[in-house]
């Protein structure tokens, strides 16, 4: 405006070229005003049209300026994106090297897309990763009839699916729908039950080498260390009574470690050969009261006060040897929880539901601690020094070799173990 003033001046006192100049100046002005004002609309269409089509390749660090609000939310929002396509490509890589086969479909109007395909679905089933469910039924239609026919509903089964016309293999099928911010998806998991079992086999070898091994080792390691100990004193010219003594308390030590592992042996036969039960009808009541008659000693010693709840209406058809067994190991287990209670009492009680029969043996004891609750059913797991550990699991084993179960729980103080045995 002061060069177009000043050039307007000029001409008024008749100059004619410096005016022309002053113009011309104004003009460029002008241009380079225009370009400038070009060049950041459209810096800032760019950017407003990268965000909205959520791209963020580009670079704005070099116009960003403490003024300027936009390029900061370029850059933030660039590095939320950064950071999802992170996770994402995380939790792909995860679904990947997962040996479950998930399969994640999305509703879109009325058809279902598949959304995710992990490798282990696509490898192992031998299908392609699809981008629509029809495609995939003519490859796996034994999977999805059974999706269809429960109209993409939460479903839990077992399924026998035929791979590349092969012998069929079960798998365990689990599939739930869910809807997140209005999208409606539908998860399938399929585990191989071979998979499962293997997976539970070579977990229940482990923990029983551990266990050998640990029995193994502590009474190994004290007798190779005693027998060394008399190999020094037979080496001797002459041995004093001091010697003599000490011969005689290893190899009473040796005895008693011997016992030890032999008790160990004997355990394990008796759960790994448990024989099938020989069931009988028998009357409940009388069982009770004979494994009661058999434990009356202990209590009377231990001031236990015992309560039987159990009538003689109820009848079961059970290996009334083994149920005893069980009953006894549940009995001293309770009379062991109560060593540091002053009041003592242990009833049994049995209830009848739906042809099945729950036996309930309980205790005001100490309880099961939450840290050892999972495994009080482990072979030789055992918080007492002069027990085997072994009187829970078989009594586990007695009773699912009899179709029914066993569980312990805390019930209005009292710690409960609950047999279930089902009429057949």
């Amino acid at each position: 405006m002061v060069t177009i003033e000043f050039s307007i001046y000029l001409h008024k006192i008749n100059f004619v070229f410096a005016p022309i100049f002053g113009f011309l100046i104004v003009f460029l002005l002008i241009i380079e005003l225009y370009n400038y004002v070009k060049s950041i609309i459209l810096l800032y269409d760019k950017t407003i049209s990268s965000i909205i089509q959520n791209d963020f390749s580009s670079d704005f660090s070099k116009h960003k300026s403490s003024q300027n609000d936009l390029f900061e939310l370029y850059d933030i929002l660039k590095n939320k994106q950064n950071e999802q396509v992170s996770k994402d490509i995380i939790y792909t890589s995860i679904l990947n090297n997962i040996e479950t086969g998930i399969i994640i479909l999305q509703k879109q109007e009325s058809d279902w897309n598949i959304f995710l395909m992990n490798d282990y679905f696509s490898t192992h089933f031998n299908v392609p990763k699809f981008s629509k469910w029809k495609y995939l039924k003519s490859h796996l239609p034994t999977l999805c009839e059974i999706i269809d026919k429960d109209d993409f509903q939460e479903i839990k089964t077992s399924i026998e699916i035929s791979i590349n016309q092969q012998n069929s293999q079960t798998f365990v099928l689990q599939a739930s729908r869910t809807e997140i911010f209005e999208n409606d998806y539908f998860i399938v998991l399929l585990d191989s039950i071979q998979n499962v079992v293997e997976k539970k086999e070579k977990e229940a070898w482990v923990n029983l080498m551990k266990v050998i091994s640990h029995e193994l080792l502590n009474s190994i390691t004290p007798i190779r260390s005693i027998c060394q100990n008399l190999q020094d004193l037979v080496e001797q010219d002459s041995l004093s009574n001091e010697d003599l003594e000490d011969i005689k308390n290893s190899v009473e030590t040796m005895l008693r470690r011997s016992d030890h592992l032999q008790k160990f042996i004997e355990g394990y036969r008796k759960l790994a050969m448990l024989p099938s039960p020989k069931k009988q009808k028998i009357n409940l009541l009388d069982l009770v009261d004979n494994s009661l008659q058999i434990m009356n000693p202990l209590f009377r010693q231990e001031n236990i006060k015992v309560e039987n709840n159990i009538s003689s209406k109820f009848s079961v058809n059970v290996d009334s040897q083994q149920l005893e067994q069980v009953l006894i190991n549940l009995l001293t287990n309770a009379i062991y929880a109560l060593k540091e209670i002053s009041d003592k009492e242990i009833s049994i009680a049995v209830q009848a539901k739906e042809n099945r029969t729950f036996i309930k043996i309980s205790d005001n004891g100490n309880g099961v601690e939450k840290e050892i609750a999972e495994k009080i059913f482990l072979p030789f797991f055992t918080t007492r020094s002069e027990g085997a550990g072994i009187g829970l699991t078989l009594s586990k084993n007695i009773i699912e070799a009899h179709g029914g179960y066993i569980s312990h729980k805390n019930e209005d103080g009292k710690t409960v173990f609950e047999i279930c045995l089902v009429e057949n």
